[in-house]
């Protein structure tokens, strides 16, 4: 069954949740990354029991990394992370900031590909960092020339997203092999951000950084967040290489108090019985990858669109349309340009393509986890409204 296309509009309308509340009931919310898909099965049954047995209290144990690492041996290929050196965390940015504290000096840089996820910039500022970008190809892929331009301006750090958000782009093993050769070259520690690892489409394979040759001494953090729409259900894993476990073991004991209890069973129960229902989704996916791509074809001709290898985000170039936008990262709530009109003229949410940094003014991103009903709907709204 596709879970896409279980509930209906009226069913989401219901959800309490930041997608289904944050603008008026006439609008299609395709902009943050929740998907309209009901509970994976295993998940539900694990906080149900937990409910009725009144299992509240803190969590405890190694079972979410040893469930990540069956998970990452089935689909990845890789052995997974060795349970002493992990650390549960409360989310992936958590576990970012943590482990740049860990390995950089207040003040240093913190090199960034963008266009990428908007709260790499909050987060590493508010950690008192300071951010360099290395903007990605035209094609929303690494650009290795212009990353180690970057890299020689001596940062301490690369924050690399594996899979990129917002393309979609699935580095691939020779491109992540490259990028730890310019690290170690570099003397800059990687931290990679493999939150949408579960979500890898068909034509495509994952890599897990810490699977490649010269990723010893770099970090990963993982969670089923994203691949089981779990995201308010709070718990990550964070990662050491070989060569990091000292400096995991540096980590603040208080920072393992963040990760929910029910989080944490329900992301074991996601990567240990989820996988059919993951399954399932990727199928449906893959399907609404296809049907987006046919539909800005007819409805939205002159409007690039890359097609992501992974996530379900879709990444729209609308600088055709000229709409004046400004460019640079910006709060994630922030709208501009085609996003802000989209709004106002289609009632259809998407997300700013500004606040992903340089490189992304002009552009929108598109939630395509939805059933093909509202998929269908969004893009006649936006075609009428241009």
């Amino acid at each position: 069954m596709n879970p896409l296309e279980v509930l209906t509009l009226d069913d989401l309308r219901r959800r309490t949740s930041l997608k289904w509340n944050s603008h008026p009931g006439d609008v299609l919310p395709l902009w943050v990354a929740e998907m309209d898909v009901p509970l994976a099965p295993a998940v539900r049954d694990v906080l149900h029991r937990a409910v009725a047995a009144g299992d509240t209290g803190y969590p405890c144990g190694h079972g979410y990394a040893e469930a990540l690492s069956r998970f990452a041996r089935q689909r990845w290929n890789w052995p997974g992370p060795a349970t002493g050196r992990t650390a549960v965390v409360s989310d992936v940015m958590t576990g970012i900031v943590e482990a740049l504290r860990l390995v950089t000096e207040p003040g240093s840089t913190v090199v960034v590909c963008s266009p990428v996820y908007p709260p790499f910039y909050a987060f590493v500022t508010h950690a008192g960092r300071r951010v360099i970008e290395a903007r990605l190809g035209a094609d929303g892929r690494l650009d290795l020339d212009t990353l180690e331009a970057a890299l020689r301006t001596r940062p301490q750090a690369l924050l690399l997203c594996n899979p990129h958000n917002p393309t979609g782009a699935v580095h691939t093993r020779d491109e992540l092999t490259a990028v730890a050769a310019l690290a170690r070259r570099h003397g800059v520690r990687v931290i990679s951000d493999e939150i949408h690892a579960p979500l890898v489409l068909p034509g495509a394979v994952f890599t897990p950084y810490l699977g490649i040759p010269g990723s010893e001494d770099a970090f990963a953090i993982f969670s089923a967040s994203k691949g089981w729409n779990l995201a308010g259900l709070k718990a990550a894993v964070l990662v050491a290489g070989p060569d990091a476990a000292a400096d995991l073991a540096r980590l603040p004991e208080e920072v393992g108090h963040g990760p929910s209890h029910l989080g944490v069973l329900a992301h074991t129960a996601a990567l240990a019985g989820g996988g059919a229902w993951l399954d399932d989704l990727i199928a449906g996916l893959d399907r609404n990858r296809d049907l987006l791509t046919a539909l800005v074809a007819e409805h939205l001709p002159g409007l690039p669109l890359i097609r992501p290898e992974a996530t379900y985000l879709a990444w729209l170039d609308c600088r055709p349309l000229g709409i004046p936008v400004a460019d640079g990262p910006g709060v994630v709530s922030e709208l501009d340009g085609p996003a802000r009109m989209f709004l106002e003229r289609a009632r259809v949410a998407l997300s700013s393509g500004h606040v992903f940094g340089t490189g992304g003014a002009g552009f929108v991103r598109l939630n395509f986890a939805t059933s093909s009903t509202i998929l269908r709907e969004a893009v006649r709204r936006m075609a009428a409204a241009i």
